[in-house]
């Protein structure tokens, strides 16, 4: 029982405390699976741009009053702040 206490004491202090090991452990559990999602969105990246080249619009207003003009927006009265 000692033995696997030292055991586990000796790994959690190398986890603490060497960042080299820390980094090889992150590695094992969470960076091949990481790469591994990182690569299947990359996929779907490249698929959806290849579907889809050149410039969708989807919606264009229908030109209601030929004869109006775009005038601007409203004015707004301001005062300057000195």
């Amino acid at each position: 029982m000692k033995l696997v206490f030292n055991i586990i004491l000796i790994f959690l202090l190398l986890i603490a405390f060497v960042p080299f090991f820390r980094r090889f452990i992150f590695h094992l559990l969470v960076g091949r699976q990481l790469i591994k999602e990182q690569e299947r969105q990359f996929k779907a990246q490249q698929q959806q741009r290849n579907t889809n080249p050149g410039v969708k619009v989807d919606n264009v207003p229908p030109d209601q009053n030929p004869s109006s003009r775009y005038r601007g927006g409203e004015y707004v009265d301001y005062e300057e702040v000195k």
